[in-house]
């Protein structure tokens, strides 16, 4: 089991994932639309998604091992169809930036990855930190699972859990990474979700704000610094859960409201078709990160096209105009219905309760601030500002307020009502009723309205200064002080409460819940002591499985909600009592079973009770069948199994 402990060992990872998450994505773009919309290439991290997920999906049925080669193969034909397509369907070339213009933009994404870089570093603590969260052993395992079995596949990747289908975006990166520089899978985690944070998020609200914004460049720059000033995302969803999927598709979700955006906006058949086109994709690429974000992307979709038509309603409409509109806007909202009700989560596992009142969880929603968040009085101020702009002149910034009015409406229920809410269960279910997975969605929904009111601010200055002589010089010292300030919301308190308390999460100490250190001291030992083909039991619950994703020892369970035999399910609550309990050897020689893992009863959750059907491989005595091999601390041991037929 080898690890980094070093960042600068790990920037290769680091930069293969940005690779693997970028120039997929811009080949596409440069085939299709060459240099003539340069706002395009915002949408590259999207497309490199897409045609991730894609290509491990049909790289088996290829006879294909995952790797670089599926990529590159169906990279080159889709800038085949790109190539095809701008030439059968050719679109006016939008207006070019100054190259100052272009200079500033690509200046304010570089700023903005590298303060994510570093939140995310701080975050993580080393480039193999482990979070010591539940969804983690699935997470680990299934980019292990998909190592070994050269197969990143959506339809293979969830067999670590025992799903048939899984979506697999984030596991194709994180595999991609890990065997293009054959790291650890600690590291090519934490390296994929660095590229997925300080990359895909800030380009994407690029794309967005080109799209909400189209003619104003200091918009995009504006929203991209300010993409770095939210704890909501994308440390929260490196904290909780952990939700690594769902922070793939959420990074990426800003792109895709761009891409509705332009298809709504364009006059063209040409425009129309090489937008929708762009459209499928980006969507494809988020819902093979994570489905929920699809959700969110349909409804504010909807409500994007519900706002077009209104708006640009002619004044004296044809009766087939109007069909097609309300036909439109009709199986819509029928897809809808079909969606939400396909996407419904089981009862059991949506049980999430509200965190406070409908009025605090309005308040929260406003401010981008949730659970009780520090605000940042910066970000604050320019929400309000927006706001205010938007109510003096909702005609002309009303597409800038729907994602919040749409992201808001699911917050305020999941947060705000308490289970059962039919209304709640309604609209929030794909999201398991889970505040959490909505309160990450708010920055993306408020960072519209700060840049409004940011660009408030902005014309307010411009108009000041061309009172004054000299007005260049001073409007340049003004422009730097104010983007001086601006950089300071990446270091407010709602982004360093918030990875403080990331951090914690992925702390290794003698008390973490996951995995301690004597723990990973003990398994770092494995490679000596246990041979390629033994195979392990351990608890789940306890990290014990976490041993197939650093070492790559075969265990009995990858995940705590895996499907168990009969014989799995036996030894779990019985092991213990291997000495004087016959049926256990006959249930280790069906199975095996070579070495015991026994990480004490310590668990992910510290609840005994949560993990008893395993107490049968947990805190168990040597004996004459069970004999101590290795031990580090007081609870963390390798036990051999002797005296079961071949065992």
């Amino acid at each position: 089991m080898q690890m980094s402990e070093s960042w600068l060992d790990a920037l290769s990872s680091i930069a293969v994932a940005m690779i693997a998450l970028s120039v997929p994505g811009a080949l596409v773009i440069v085939s299709g639309w060459r240099f003539r919309d340069l706002r395009l290439f915002a949408l590259s991290p999207a497309i490199s998604a897409a045609l991730l997920a894609v290509a491990a999906v049909v790289a088996p049925w290829l006879g294909l091992t995952w790797s670089w080669l599926p990529v590159g193969l169906l990279t080159v034909l889709a800038c085949v169809v790109a190539f095809v397509l701008g030439r059968w369907a050719p679109d006016a070339a939008s207006p070019r930036p100054r190259p100052l213009t272009v200079a500033l933009v690509l200046a304010a994404v570089a700023v903005a990855t590298v303060i994510v870089g570093l939140q995310l570093r701080f975050v993580f603590i080393s480039p193999d930190s482990i979070s010591q969260t539940f969804d983690a052993i699935v997470h680990l395992n299934s980019v292990q699972y998909a190592i070994e079995t050269e197969n990143a596949s959506a339809f293979s990747v969830g067999k670590t859990s025992d799903v048939p289908f899984y979506p697999n975006a984030w596991h194709s990166l994180a595999s991609l990474t890990a065997v293009t520089t054959h790291v650890s899978v600690p590291v090519a985690v934490n390296a994929s979700n660095m590229a997925i944070g300080a990359l895909a998020w800030p380009v994407s609200t690029v794309a967005m704000a080109s799209a909400l914004f189209p003619r104003r460049a200091s918009a995009v720059v504006i929203a991209a610094i300010l993409s770095t000033g939210f704890g909501a995302f994308p440390i929260l969803l490196y904290y909780f859960g952990v939700l690594y999927p769902n922070a793939m598709a959420y990074a990426l979700l800003p792109a895709g409201i761009a891409t509705i955006i332009w298809a709504l906006s364009a006059t063209s058949l040409a425009g129309r078709v090489r937008a929708l086109v762009l459209l499928l994709v980006v969507t494809a690429g988020i819902a093979l990160a994570h489905p929920n974000a699809m959700l969110a992307l349909y409804a504010i979709g909807i409500a994007l096209t519900i706002l077009t038509f209104v708006r640009n309603w002619p004044a004296r409409p044809r009766r087939t105009a109007i069909t097609i509109r309300v036909g439109i806007v009709v199986l819509l909202l029928v897809g809808a219905a079909g969606i939400w009700a396909y996407a419904r989560t089981p009862y059991a596992m949506s049980r999430w309760g509200a965190w406070q009142s409908p009025a605090q969880a309005a308040g929260e929603a406003i401010l981008g601030s949730p659970r009780g968040y520090p605000v940042t009085l910066l970000v604050a101020f320019l929400i309000i500002l927006g706001l205010l702009r938007f109510i003096r002149q909702p005609a002309r910034w009303s597409t800038v307020i729907v994602p919040f009015v749409v992201v808001a409406f699911f917050f305020v229920l999941v947060s705000g009502f308490t289970s059962g809410n039919l209304l709640r269960e309604a609209f929030t279910n794909p999201w398991y009723n889970d505040p959490y997975r909505l309160a990450a969605l708010l920055p993306m929904a408020v960072i519209p309205i700060a840049t409004l009111g940011a660009l408030v601010v902005v014309d307010a200055a411009t108009a000041l200064f061309t009172r004054f002589p000299g007005r260049g010089v001073l409007r340049t010292v003004a422009t730097a002080v104010a983007l001086i300030a601006l950089l300071t919301v990446a270091i407010g308190p709602n982004v360093t409460s918030t990875a403080e308390q990331a951090r914690g999460a992925y702390a290794m100490n003698a008390t973490s819940a996951l995995l301690t250190d004597a723990e990973v001291r003990l398994l770092s030992r494995l490679d000596d002591e246990v041979p390629d083909d033994a195979l392990i039991i351990g608890s789940p619950w306890t990290g014990a499985s976490l041993a197939y994703a650093l070492t790559g020892r075969e265990v009995t369970e990858k995940h705590i909600f895996g499907t168990r035999t009969a014989d799995e399910l036996y030894l779990d609550q019985n092991l213990a009592a291997i000495d004087s309990d016959s049926k256990v050897c006959e249930a280790v020689e069906a199975l095996g079973v070579d070495y015991v893992l026994d990480f004490g009863s310590q668990n992910v959750f510290s609840d005994p009770a949560a993990a008893a059907s395993w107490d049968g491989i947990q805190s168990i005595p040597p004996s004459a069948h069970l004999v101590v091999v290795d031990a580090e601390g007081p609870d963390a041991r390798l036990l051999r199994i002797e005296g079961c037929g071949g065992s």
